[in-house]
């Protein structure tokens, strides 16, 4: 089962959904993982509802965080910011599918992070997710 999760995520790394930028969003936000230099950037456009209408990501960064950022992005169209907001960060781990080590979590939650800072207009507050660590090491020996 890991195997096809992992093709999953090989999949939306090399062709993330959503990836670009909006022109004119409600909403923006950048972020970077200090441990290995994944960046992005979310824009976000509102309904008359103040629901989500189209979201988007662009950056660069390795397989687990553009893959999370792309499976995440699927799911948000239609949500409140409310909601946004309160999205736990097992909601990503879920779409995931896959056991993530603690020197990968910052990888994994980058694209939460960014979303829900976007959704406050300011960096929303962060527990330290994660561990010292090399994630190129850990991609190599994943194998992705």
């Amino acid at each position: 089962m890991d195997e096809l999760y992992r093709e999953q995520i090989l999949e939306h790394y090399k062709r993330p959904h959503n990836f670009g930028r909006i022109e004119h969003p409600d909403l923006e936000f950048e972020d970077t993982n200090p441990f290995c230099g994944d960046e992005q950037h979310v824009t976000i456009r509102l309904d008359g509802d103040d629901r989500v209408a189209e979201i988007a990501f662009e950056g660069q960064g390795c397989a687990i965080s553009t893959a999370a950022t792309s499976l995440l992005t699927d799911e948000l169209v239609g949500k409140s910011r409310e909601e946004l907001l309160r999205l736990p960060k097992d909601f990503v781990l879920d779409l995931l599918g896959i056991d993530i080590s603690a020197t990968r979590m910052k990888c994994a939650m980058l694209g939460l992070k960014v979303i829900k800072s976007a959704s406050l207009g300011e960096p929303a507050e962060w527990e330290d997710e994660g561990a010292p660590g090399d994630p190129a090491a850990e991609r190599a020996a994943e194998g992705i």
